[in-house]
Order: C-alpha cells, then sequence, then structure tokens
C-alpha cells in the first residue's frame, strides 16, 4: 500500500496454493480449496493495490522436497520479467508460524535476486535484470499450531527498517479478512495480529554498491529509478 502510494508497481509471486492447509474452512477436496485460495489471492492483492500476482503449482507443504533449481529458475524468471527494483521475502525463520515452505522461499528468493542478473545463470529464463535491495520481513510474534514452546525458543529475524503503517494498518486487516478459508487461523492469532496491524519490520540483506544495514532509510532510498 505505501508502495502503490508512492506511485511504486508490485508483484506478488506465490510457490503455491494452499492445498496442504490446516485450516481448510468449508472446503474438503484440495483442489478447490486451491482453488478457492488462489480467489482470495485475487481480493486480498486487491484490497492492498497490489499491481499483479501469479500463483505457481509447486506443491504446498512440500517445497523441502522439491527440485531447488527449478525453484530457484522460477523465481530467476518472474525478477527478469518483473524488473523488480527492491525484492521482498520471508526471514529464513518462516514466518510467523516458522513454516518449512516460508523457510525454503526465503532460501530460494535470496538466490534468484543475487542470480537474476546474471546472464550464465539461468540463461533461458529471459534476459539479466538487477534488483538493487533485498529485505526479508521480521516476524512481529511467534505462533505455531499445537508448539506454544516455539514462541520462547525459536530464533527470528531481526530488523533493520522500521514502518509505521498508520491506519494502512485497517487495509491490511480488511486484506487478510479476503482468506476466507484461514478464519481459523485469525482466530487462533487474531489479536496478536491486530497489535501487528501498524507497524512492519524488515531486515536489509542485501543492496547494490557497499553500505551499512544502519544507513537504510526506506525500502526506496538510494534506489536508481533510471533503470526500468
Amino acid at each position: 500500500m505505501l508502495a502503490h502510494q508512492a506511485g511504486a508497481e508490485t508483484g506478488v509471486l506465490c510457490f503455491t496454493d494452499g492445498q496442504a492447509a490446516h485450516f481448510r474452512g468449508e472446503v474438503t477436496g484440495d483442489a478447490e480449496l486451491g482453488a478457492q485460495r488462489r480467489e482470495e489471492m485475487a481480493a486480498a492483492c486487491a484490497v492492498l493495490d497490489v499491481t499483479r500476482f501469479e500463483v505457481l503449482h509447486f506443491p504446498d507443504g512440500a517445497l523441502a522436497e522439491q527440485d531447488w533449481a527449478a525453484m530457484v529458475g522460477a523465481a530467476v524468471r518472474y525478477i527478469r520479467e518483473w524488473r523488480p527494483h527492491v525484492v521482498l521475502t520471508f526471514g529464513g525463520d518462516g514466518g510467523v508460524n516458522l513454516h518449512r515452505d516460508h523457510a525454503v522461499i526465503s532460501s530460494v528468493t535470496t538466490l534468484a535476486f543475487h542470480w537474476a542478473g546474471r546472464p550464465e545463470m539461468f540463461p533461458s529464463e529471459g534476459t539479466p535484470w538487477w534488483p538493487q535491495k533485498l529485505y526479508q520481513i521480521s516476524t512481529p510474534f511467534i505462533s505455531v499450531r499445537d508448539r506454544p514452546e516455539l514462541a520462547e525458543s525459536a530464533a527470528t529475524t531481526p530488523w533493520s527498517l522500521t514502518l509505521k503503517l498508520g491506519p494502512l494498518g485497517n487495509r491490511k486487516l480488511e486484506a487478510f479478512g479476503k482468506h476466507a478459508s484461514q478464519h481459523g487461523v485469525l482466530q487462533r492469532v487474531g489479536d496478536q495480529v491486530k497489535q501487528a496491524m501498524q507497524i512492519e519490520r524488515y531486515l536489509l540483506v542485501a543492496r547494490r554498491g557497499q553500505t551499512s544495514v544502519t544507513a537504510d532509510e526506506g525500502i526506496f532510498a538510494g534506489i536508481d529509478n533510471r533503470e526500468s
């Protein structure tokens, strides 16, 4: 939303459609759930003013067992096609629920960020493009189903940048509400989510040139917009 207000185009790439989710609403079949989750994603992206989104067909809940080159190649392809200046991904911890798939995507995206500009890497996946900054999301809390001890013992991603969303936090909550099949999740962590809506925290993981994370003044700070 802040990116949209700043005039930036945004894109969201999902590798799975959520067919392995524990919370399924009234849906029983995997394919039906996947189709519903895609519709929910479209509705949430509309609320958040996301320019474009894509949901791929990698198997939900099993990314750690997939061909890593295929996943990195897919991420490289979309970076080269969408040509972002800034890339955001999960922290290596796996996010709020320490999800294995989220942790895998963190590693996949990090590799794709560094390789998308190199023509010798995945030469069949489009014209090379160098994104300029990579951030990982710092989770505001930990909540893993039936594993409350992890909230105290798991190491999480620190942050170097804080964004205060103000009234836009309510838009995020509205977008969460579009995921009807995930209402069980919101019931479990609803109070924590509401408290976390006003602030986002990110770790600057990579940036073109030599720099310190403490010198970062914003997601789009230092971006060379002449590259487009």
